[in-house]
């Protein structure tokens, strides 16, 4: 009995350890992979949040609330958004119920510039899932899913 609880926890450290490794390679390459996509649309990974925060809510947020949802500070998104405001992409405007508010709206070139990255994205996962079978892409999205809802990862983050 001893013995099996032993081969059972090596065997559980040995895939601990090769997960880890896999996540760590497939997160590197996606970072490296979304730099390379975002760089080519002139953004950089933070300012591509933003839009895909203010496309997900709507087009129009408090700037706060985007800083908050990012674990940032109010003055790191601030500059962010200037600079985004700079490239046309979005605007500010003063809260009109709280003057030490302001509001971040979308613009129609933000929006497009978030689709043309998204769709770049997805062109790059489409011809990687195709290599896979029907039954395998399944698979992979069935494990993910379950893995995601064990660690309670966020729907959207």
């Amino acid at each position: 009995m001893i013995g099996t609880v032993i081969a059972v926890i090596s065997d559980l450290d040995s895939d601990v350890t090769v997960f880890w490794t896999l996540l760590f390679q497939i997160v590197l390459d996606s970072e490296k992979r979304l730099a390379a996509n975002l760089a080519a649309h002139d953004l950089t990974p933070p300012q591509f949040y933003v839009l895909k925060t203010l496309i997900e809510r709507g087009g129009r947020c408090p700037i706060g609330e985007i800083a908050r949802a990012h674990h940032l500070t109010n003055a790191t998104m601030t500059g962010l958004v200037k600079r985004l405001e700079a490239m046309l992409l979005v605007q500010r405007e003063p809260n009109a119920a709280d003057r030490r508010s302001v509001y971040v709206t979308l613009t129609q070139a933000g929006t497009e510039r978030f689709l043309a990255v998204q769709q770049d994205l997805l062109t790059h996962l489409r011809a990687v899932l195709s290599v896979l079978s029907s039954e395998e892409r399944q698979d992979l999205i069935r494990y993910f899913s379950h893995y995601v809802s064990l660690v309670g990862a966020p729907a959207n983050g």
